[in-house]
């Protein structure tokens, strides 16, 4: 058994080693990793930088998209339940949501021309 384990450890050490050793990049590539934009040399990064506002209104998509989504079946529910309970769940949830919605335009997060 310990001829076993000691076989695989010395094998994976093995293995390992000869993988770091092949893997090595040469430093003398400089091509390789660069952007291709046919045989030139790249004007400006090809990276873009990401929009942290475009994800924000994503974000406040979503919360709003997740209200509207328990408010939907409020009319299904209407036959079944009380009316006074019905009637305060859904003011309930549509005050969170006008308040959500005052809070983020007070906070500006909707001005997207900024």
């Amino acid at each position: 058994m310990i001829l076993v384990v000691s076989l695989a450890g010395a094998l994976s050490l093995i293995l390992i080693i000869l993988n770091s050793g092949l893997s090595k990049k040469m430093t003398q590539e400089r091509e390789k990793p660069s952007p291709f934009e046919c045989g030139f040399d790249p004007k400006s990064s090809a990276r873009l930088p990401f929009s942290l506002r475009f994800y924000l209104i994503a974000v406040i998509f979503l919360i709003f998209d997740v209200e509207i989504t328990l408010i939907m079946p409020m009319p299904i529910i209407f036959s079944s339940t009380n009316l006074l309970t019905l009637a305060t769940l859904s003011t309930f949830f549509i005050m969170i949501l006008m308040l959500g919605l005052y809070h983020e335009w007070n906070q500006g997060a909707l001005e997207w021309d900024n």
